[in-house]
């Protein structure tokens, strides 16, 4: 069985990651508001602050969501890839590359007018080499998602897959990662992690919910659409 083992979403006003609300300092527009999470985050990586925002936002998510994982101890980098999707494409940096050919074009945001462009960020971070794709569609299409993934696993092409929503325009954002990974592989990774061969008696086999307080850094529940729709709603159904 394929299983959600972890999740995180940004997006205004408040950061999640299981259910659990972190700490966010909105600086109140969203290159501030990138930069103050980049900082929360502990983060040490020049290259972020050379990136669009679509990427940023991605890479962002990407590093709360695999925060203290440790993939790469467990699966090779070809067994981990992503799978990700938004409504806009690149077109928050498209515009204002256009802008910039009115002068000067811009090096620095041409490299970035494709939204395939951010999951090359977040696999070099993490030195992930498995197969990853970006799709574009109007809206957030959970069933497309689970398709494309349990694919992935079932046929044993990745072992895990970071996957899910990246998408900004002006000031609109939202992303929405979740880690899948095969149930046994993924039970097998964390007692090692813990250093133990017992089940971790701490997991959740049902979505924390943040309203009735249940908060968790440990969840494995089913990977299906109806799971991945509840992540992407999250607490105010948005």
């Amino acid at each position: 069985m394929n299983c959600i083992t972890n999740y995180c979403r940004i997006s205004a006003p408040s950061h999640y990651r299981n259910g659990q609300v972190l700490p966010e300092d909105n600086k109140g527009d969203l290159p501030g508001t990138l930069l103050a999470l980049y900082q929360q985050l502990n983060s040490n990586y020049p290259k972020f602050y050379k990136m669009d925002n679509l990427s940023k936002l991605g890479w962002l998510a990407a590093e709360s969501l695999l925060k203290e994982e440790k993939l790469l101890e467990f699966y090779q980098p070809e067994e981990v890839g992503l799978s990700l999707a938004n409504a806009n494409a690149s077109l928050d940096t498209d515009l204002k590359y256009y802008e910039s050919v009115k002068g000067i074009p811009s090096p620095a945001l041409f490299v970035y007018t494709l939204p395939n462009i951010m999951i090359g960020e977040i696999c070099i971070r993490n030195n992930f080499k498995g197969e990853s794709g970006f799709y574009i569609s109007q809206k957030f299409d959970a069933g497309l998602m689970e398709q494309t993934v349990s694919y992935l696993l079932d046929n044993t092409i990745l072992k895990a897959c970071v996957a899910g929503w990246v998408d900004v325009l002006g000031e609109e954002y939202k992303a929405v990662l979740y880690l899948v990974e095969k149930e046994e592989l993924a039970k097998a990774r964390r007692a090692e992690l813990a250093g133990t061969d017992e089940n971790l008696s701490d997991e959740k086999h049902e979505l924390p919910d943040a309203k009735k307080g249940l908060r968790t850094e440990r969840i494995m529940v089913h990977f299906a659409k109806e799971t991945i729709h509840e992540i992407f709603q999250g607490e105010n159904g948005q």
